[in-house]
């Protein structure tokens, strides 16, 4: 390593913790980077060789930090967007309703005023006026019943125009509470899009200060820290099979998020050019013939939970304390799943994240293998 490197190893921790972030805990690991050359040593007035391992674990766990509120702040996106899309639908439903409304309430106002006008014609005199004057025994008869028949429409008809005018004013009432709720969800989009953009921005300009041999060993650090989850996972028989039978919907869903592979990570996105990780298990499942909430942690609010150890390919593993991640299980004690920004989509160890739990979007039985 040259004179300087820990200099900018240091400058690149400073970064670090100028950032502040709201994130899960990550798990450090010990550093896996070779010792520095004894002629290295010599030229820095350095601590002892582990020192630039170490601030390299403190980017790591920064790193991971950043990103991870990037993924909370997306799924916070993803739901407000996912309200201002049903409130949109919403208003323009109670739009319609409200344009039938006032076409309804336009007709029987004709309608009132066609009789109005027949009244008049008739020389003003109402059917109980004439009722009154009749002396013929006949047209009293014919009277009494058109004057009945009357009342009854002339009553139906208030009560259809009353009807309508209170229609009207609740279709308009209800516009307008979706409209303060839509642009309430816009608010929080925009927030959340402000925050997610900060975090990514800060991660970036953190793996900006590191030099190339910095970035290998922390991406090996990143690696070795996963395998490492990922063998005590399996080591702690919290999978009772690992290729366990499923449907064809989880069949289906499986092979969807699978061909996905090597597609951009992009947050807010549902394909079909990138996906961020809720992006793509919901569009997996709506490709299965099932619809699934859009955001990881509505899947794990919504969808039927089951344990660990009877999980089948199909099934969401949703990570995190704050379900801030979800992967499909695909067997073999693995996951795809959309990573991060500057990732693809990829296979990963199923364990090699902090589960927070198993869901299951159909609920088919499995056949027996």
């Amino acid at each position: 390593m040259r004179t300087g490197k820990r200099g900018l190893t240091t400058a690149a921790v400073t970064v670090v913790c100028a950032v502040t972030v709201l994130a899960a805990p990550g798990t450090a690991f010990a550093d896996p980077g070779p010792t520095p050359s004894a002629s290295a040593s010599a030229s820095r007035t350095a601590p002892p060789a582990a020192t630039p391992g170490k601030d390299l674990e403190a980017v790591r766990e920064k790193l991971d930090k950043l990103y991870h509120a990037a993924a909370s702040a997306t799924d916070q996106y993803n739901a407000a967007e996912e309200k201002a899309r049903q409130q949109s639908a919403e208003i323009a439903a109670l739009a319609k309703k409200i344009t039938e409304g006032r076409q309804e309430l336009d007709r029987l106002k004709d309608r009132a005023g066609a009789a109005a006008r027949a009244q008049y014609r008739t020389g003003g005199l109402s059917d109980e006026a004439k009722l009154v004057l009749s002396e013929d025994p006949e047209e009293f008869l014919d009277n009494t019943g058109r004057v009945m028949r009357g009342q009854r429409a002339t009553k139906g008809l208030l009560g259809e125009m009353t009807r309508a005018q209170e229609d009207l004013e609740t279709y308009q009432a209800d516009a307008a509470a979706q409209w303060k709720k839509l642009e309430a969800n816009r608010k929080a989009k925009a927030k959340a899009q402000k925050e997610i953009e900060k975090q990514i921005a800060a991660a970036k300009e953190l793996e900006s200060e590191l030099e190339q041999e910095e970035k290998e060993r922390l991406a090996r650090l990143e690696r070795q820290a996963q395998e490492k989850a990922q063998t005590a996972w399996l080591g702690s028989n919290a999978v009772k099979d690992l290729d366990a039978a499923t449907t064809d919907q989880g069949r289906k869903a499986v092979a969807y998020a699978t061909a996905q592979i090597g597609k951009p990570y992009q947050w807010g996105a549902e394909g079909p050019d990138a996906y961020d990780c809720s992006g793509l298990t919901s569009q997996a499942w709506v490709a299965a013939g099932r619809a699934v909430p859009r955001t990881s942690q509505q899947q794990w609010q919504q969808l039927r939970h089951v344990d660990v150890k009877d999980m089948r390919p199909g099934d969401l593993i949703i990570y995190f304390d704050d379900a801030s991640h979800v992967g499909m299980y695909v067997g073999d004690g693995k996951v795809v799943h959309a990573p991060r920004p500057g990732r693809t989509v990829t296979i990963a160890g199923a364990g090699s994240m902090p589960i927070l739990g198993v869901v299951r979007p159909d609920t088919a039985t499995a056949p027996a293998r």
